[in-house]
């Protein structure tokens, strides 16, 4: 083996959309009452830690066959409930020997839906964090934080890490394209800002923009000096895309990097590992594993969406 390889360090980023890992308890300040106990879906605290469970599988087996086994350095978490919630996942799953920190916005979304960022001690080091808010305009609803993170890795470089989750298209897509772009242009505000004082910087952005490649939110930002790496993600074993809907691959999931950092881009796929996946019965071929189908709950679920896995090299 070449020893430029030798001494090269590789950095993992995965971003997954965890399809509503919410706890069990009642928040009096969210509508969260779907996910406890008494409500239909019926979700008990088994069925809680089954799904913890069940997504910290699915970080684990996103480097399992390029990495000989090691974690993901970073991990962008998508529809998080609370802080509680990720420290159970980082702390009492099968991730807890894996010396992960966190941290987690508590936004003003009316589920109580968050974001985070999972980082490995021993390959980023924290800077700087900072939860920003999203303005409303034109009846939208508030939405979730953007989570800024800054840190410095191994071989010393600064990293600069947005997560986003952006509004669904529930009501419509050009009805809630609006709030997309409302949401692209706060984190593009926040990336020139961290552009004023390093005009250099290396950027991630990563999350669920609940758009497809082309659609205007994601060209804006791309706008930015900034490049959808996994554009064209696909898995090994039949994903074309982190998500399916009406028989058809997408992919809402997104990992971004500026023009500064394509230099140290090595590849991008979707961790579609068998497990994580079922045959659609109703389309053939296959689709994510999800816990719920409507009301009907798999014990065996994962997500609807699929992880996104992007590795990057720096010598």
């Amino acid at each position: 083996m070449p020893l430029s390889i030798l001494l090269a360090s590789f950095l993992t980023v995965v971003q997954l959309n965890c399809e509503n890992l919410f706890d069990c308890r009642h928040d009096s300040l969210k509508q969260d009452t779907e996910f406890l106990p008494s409500a239909p879906r019926r979700w008990t605290p088994y069925r809680y830690w089954r799904k913890v469970d069940n997504i910290a599988r699915a970080i684990v087996s996103s480097t399992s066959d390029t990495t000989g086994h090691r974690l993901p350095d970073l991990v962008a978490l998508c529809e998080v409930e609370k802080d509680s919630v990720v420290r159970d996942l980082a702390r009492r799953s099968m991730l807890r020997t894996g010396r992960y920190r966190y941290f987690v916005t508590d936004s003003p979304d009316g589920r109580g839906i968050d974001v985070a960022l999972l980082y490995h001690e021993f390959s980023f080091a924290p800077i700087s964090h900072a939860s920003l808010r999203v303005p409303t305009v034109g009846g939208m609803p508030p939405t979730r934080d953007i989570l800024y993170v800054s840190g410095r890795i191994i071989t010393d470089d600064t990293l600069h890490v947005f997560v986003v989750h952006s509004p669904s298209r529930r009501d419509g897509e050009r009805a809630t394209r609006p709030y997309r772009m409302t949401v692209a242009r706060r984190l593009c505000a926040a990336i020139d800002s961290v552009r004023g004082v390093s005009p250099g910087a290396r950027i991630i952005v990563a999350g669920d923009f609940n758009d497809y490649s082309g659609d205007p939110a994601l060209d804006y930002i791309c706008s930015k000096s900034m490049s959808d790496v996994t554009a064209s993600a696909r898995g090994a074993n039949g994903a074309k895309g982190t998500y399916f809907y009406k028989n058809r691959w997408g992919s809402l999931d997104h990992i971004l990097l500026s023009h500064s950092l394509l230099a140290n881009f090595v590849s991008a796929r979707v961790n579609d590992a068998r497990f994580l996946l079922e045959y659609d019965y109703g389309y053939g071929g296959v689709k994510p594993r999800r816990t719920y189908s409507g009301y009907r709950y798999s014990p065996d679920g994962y997500s609807d969406h699929l992880p996104l896995v992007v590795r990057l090299r720096f010598d």
